[in-house]
């Protein structure tokens, strides 16, 4: 794992290491040394400890007084707890589109194509990422500032868990991909009540993976 990349030193930290913990790359329950992160991303101490404050604030690690920085272990409860705000927000935002008429929007199938291609090279953190995207444009759709920067706190928790997700059961894929075209159709025929089954049936957390989290932190 290698960081890559310019701009401000504390945006490439931010996102070496937010990468590297959705991947797996940078599990749970392991302490990160600001030293040895300083050292492979290339930059001094100051913005390694700015972007652990981000990432604390973003509940990708706890900062533990004499410790140091840990990354957190995903749990039941919070995977839970996570789809249902998602539950709430994309729900939100497809009503606001199907009552706008605003159909769906113009990116979701070069979206869903992308993720398919991603699938078939296993490359779960992209398709990951494919799919945050695709669900993120719904929600941006219904024009909420707010919300939106809600969510992306949400799906960024989440995000890691698809990965492990898609590692366990890789033919759920096509299912997911199956359910964004249903989704995609609803919403362009602004079905409010098919666009909203088709969101409570896909927005469930997978119970493999579920199974094996710890239910509390």
């Amino acid at each position: 794992m290698t960081a890559e990349g310019g701009g401000p030193a504390r945006e490439r930290v931010y996102t070496w290491l937010r990468d590297g913990i959705i991947s797996g790359e940078l599990e749970g329950g392991r302490f990160l040394d600001e030293m040895w992160v300083s050292g492979v991303v290339g930059v001094s101490r100051t913005p390694v400890r700015e972007a652990f404050h981000r990432l604390a604030a973003e509940r990708f690690i706890s900062l533990l007084p004499r410790k140091g920085a840990q990354v957190r272990t995903v749990t039941a409860r919070e995977l839970e707890e996570v789809y249902q705000s998602r539950r709430l927000i994309e729900g939100h935002a497809i009503a606001a589109l199907c009552a706008n008429r605003a159909g769906a929007p113009a990116e979701l199938p070069e979206l869903i194509e992308a993720m398919a291609s991603a699938g078939a090279e296993r490359d779960w953190f992209a398709v990951s990422g494919f799919d945050r995207r695709f669900h993120r444009a719904i929600v941006n759709a219904a024009g909420n500032t707010v919300l939106t920067e809600l969510y992306d706190t949400l799906r960024s928790r989440q995000q890691r868990v698809t990965v492990r997700a898609l590692e366990a059961r890789p033919e759920r894929l096509a299912v997911i991909n199956e359910e964004h075209r249903a989704l995609v159709a609803a919403l362009d025929d602004h079905d409010i009540k098919e666009a909203s089954r088709l969101l409570e049936e896909h927005l469930r957390p997978v119970s493999e993976v579920m199974s094996v989290l710890p239910q509390e932190g």
